[in-house]
């Protein structure tokens, strides 16, 4: 009688594994079609936002009072720029044309950014404590926003894209962590003490 051996269970697949919690990091097949969508709609939201926010800071730094923080804003400006500009590499990459999305968010942010100077006295610390604020708004959405399209873009698979991604993600953060320091060295200290009146440099 011939002897009939146990099947081995089946090994399973990377793209099981992967979903089963592995390790790889990346999805193994291509994306489904609406996550695709909604990655590309995010980043056309990210386009228009950037392209939006190098005017907003111009007018920030122009409403700004002390030298320090008008040359923070316009250090941001210039970098922005460059976000555009990665951003617009990332359309090549994925081979699309660099498209804009109107943000919401960022609009409503800039707009709070223009009221605060409508409604703050000009030259005074109290103008810069509150662009401070609102800059770090802008900051937090983009941080979250990049964050999650870093992360978000490596599951896809797209490692480039992500690299691209991450490297504005990072100088997001270090211009929010920039604001914070001068609001905690400088302009907050200031205004607790009466140093309201300040003149510009």
């Amino acid at each position: 009688m011939k002897t009939v051996s146990k099947a081995k269970p089946a090994t399973p697949t990377r793209k099981d594994s992967t979903r089963n919690g592995g390790s790889s990091g990346k999805m193994q097949s291509k994306p489904p079609e609406k996550l695709n969508e909604f990655f590309m709609d995010a980043l056309k939201d990210m386009y228009w936002a950037e392209k939006h926010l190098v005017k907003a800071l111009a007018k920030m730094q122009k409403s700004a009072t002390t030298r320090q923080l008008k040359d923070a804003f316009a250090d941001h400006a210039e970098a922005t720029e460059e976000h555009v500009a990665r951003l617009e590499k990332v359309f090549e990459m994925l081979g699309k044309k660099a498209q804009a999305k109107k943000c919401e968010a960022m609009e409503g942010l800039t707009k709070e950014a223009e009221s605060i100077i409508e409604e703050t006295e000009a030259g005074t610390i109290t103008r810069d404590v509150a662009l401070i604020i609102a800059a770090q708004k802008v900051e937090h959405y983009e941080i979250a926003t990049y964050g999650g399209l870093t992360q978000l873009s490596k599951i896809m698979g797209l490692n480039e894209v992500s690299e691209v991604l991450g490297e504005t993600l990072g100088e997001e953060k270090e211009t929010d962590e920039l604001l914070t320091d001068i609001a905690e060295n400088n302009l907050n200290m200031e205004a607790m003490e009466g140093s309201e009146d300040m003149e510009e440099e």
